[in-house]
């Protein structure tokens, strides 16, 4: 069967299909999660970023004490970055952080301080896609719009046995097709939820939970026996492997940190001074008028990102002279592990930082 044929639905099954995912809400959907009280277009869209790419048990503790900090809009377009990304600190993938910030400020100076109605405005916002802005305007405003999340993919491409990645566009355009077909115009937020719930908590990536999915005797995916096989696995690539000496300068309890570029890599948070080798240590240390310490080789451990491998060699550098000068550029600090300032730091950095307090 072609991809167009499998994907074409009668008039009669949005419906249906809807009716069936609602009552399956009604009785085993999420209901208590922190963004769904108090529900307001901010704290849906807040949590919408925050689970980009993480699981619910891990976004709740961030979710609240990021509210707490920032309980409205304005008050997050007025902070300073560092303290954004440092209540980000551990979810990864900053730039969501960066752009939730950016379009905060955007909300604040184009809109008033209120967060736009139409779909259009809210995906004109940094880090808002269609996806995304959907699932804010139909929970928190009750407006119609299909999503296409990751857990829905995974639902919908098991339920009309949708070959091909995700990815691809014409795989894409298919399950957006199917996506806006079966929304309903009735109680779309709850149907955007329950979607979102399926394919988390049921038709799950592995070892889905046939047995207790209300679709089941309509899922095609599982009348062939193939769950498995849907949605197509993304082609696999070979990663390629780069290499860094990471220093960590140590005075007394403070390390000396520097802020990298605010576009980038770990774009805007505060790491560690890197150079190709040891050979290249006393050049890094001259502009402190660091020159007697003693060096000692910390476990080399690897970081993925989506697009390499990053090998890292950690060299810790126990100062024997007081540093003779004190840090004067506004993108160097001297980092106190014992009271450690308000900014967002790399993963590595705050991992080898942890590994530092036992000292102290």
């Amino acid at each position: 069967m072609s991809l167009k044929l499998q994907c074409s639905v009668s008039a009669a099954q949005p419906f249906s299909f809807a009716t069936t995912v609602l009552a399956w809400f009604d009785q085993h959907g999420r209901t208590t999660l922190p963004w769904q009280q108090q529900k307001s277009p901010y704290r849906v869209w807040v949590s919408e970023i925050m689970l980009q790419q993480t699981q619910v048990a891990t976004v709740i503790g961030y979710f609240e004490r990021f509210m707490h900090r920032f309980p409205d809009v304005i008050t997050l377009a007025d902070a300073p970055q560092d303290e954004v990304l440092h209540l980000w600190t551990g979810l990864g993938y900053y730039a969501r952080a960066r752009n939730l910030h950016k379009a905060a400020q955007q909300i604040r100076d184009q809109h008033d301080g209120q967060f736009p109605q139409s779909l259009d405005d809210v995906m004109a916002l940094p880090g808002i896609g269609r996806s995304t802005a959907g699932a804010i305007l139909s929970i928190a405003c009750g407006q119609s719009h299909s999503i296409l999340d990751g857990n829905v993919k995974r639902v919908l491409s098991r339920y009309r046995a949708i070959e091909g990645w995700p990815g691809k566009t014409d795989v894409s355009q298919a399950l957006w097709s199917l996506a806006d077909e079966l929304t309903p115009t009735q109680r779309t937020g709850d149907y955007t939820q329950a979607m979102m719930d399926l394919g988390a908590t049921v038709c799950t990536r592995s070892k889905p939970r046939c047995d207790a999915c209300p679709l089941q005797s309509d899922c095609l995916a599982y009348a062939q026996g193939r769950q498995v096989d849907f949605p197509g696995k993304k082609p696999k690539k070979t990663l390629p492997v780069k290499r860094t000496t990471m220093l960590l300068p140590l005075w007394q309890q403070q390390v000396l940190m520097y802020q990298r570029p605010p576009q980038g890599l770990w774009g805007g948070l505060w790491s560690l001074l890197e150079v190709e080798d040891e050979n290249a240590i006393r050049a890094a240390m001259s502009p402190w008028g660091i020159k007697r310490y003693d060096v000692k080789a910390l476990p080399s451990f690897r970081h993925t990102f989506s697009h390499f491998h990053l090998d890292i060699q950690p060299l810790c550098l126990h100062l024997a002279d007081v540093p003779q000068h004190s840090v004067q550029e506004p993108r160097h600090l001297w980092y106190d592990i014992a009271q450690p300032p308000k900014v967002g730091l790399a993963a590595p950095t705050k991992k080898l930082i942890d590994s530092l307090k036992g000292l102290f």
